[in-house]
C-alpha cells in the first residue's frame, strides 16, 4: 500500500487522549487508511504523520471526518541507509 507523509499544523498545543486516538483509528479503519506513527514538534503545534493509504484523497477524507488538519499530503517511498550500503 502507498505511504504518505501528512503535515498538520494546529492552532494550540496538541493534547490527545486515549479516546481521541481511538476515534481517529476508527475513522481511519472506516476509510481504509492506517496511521503508522507520528512525530510531534517541540512546541506541540505541528505533527508529521506517516500513513498507509490507497490514495491521498482517502487521507484527506479521514482528516475531514476526524476534524484534523491535513496541510500537506505527500506520497513517499521508504529509503533506509542500510539498504544503500
Amino acid at each position: 500500500m502507498p505511504l504518505f507523509l501528512i503535515e498538520r499544523q494546529f492552532a494550540d498545543e496538541l493534547e490527545l487522549s486515549g479516546a481521541d486516538v481511538a476515534n481517529v483509528q476508527k475513522i481511519n479503519a472506516d476509510v481504509g487508511v492506517n496511521w503508522v506513527f507520528s512525530f510531534l514538534s517541540a512546541n506541540r503545534k505541528k505533527t508529521y504523520c506517516l500513513y498507509e493509504a490507497p490514495s491521498a484523497e482517502a487521507i484527506r477524507q479521514a482528516a475531514r471526518l476526524a476534524n484534523l488538519p491535513a496541510d500537506a499530503v505527500i506520497e513517499v517511498t521508504q529509503l533506509r541507509p542500510e539498504s544503500l550500503v
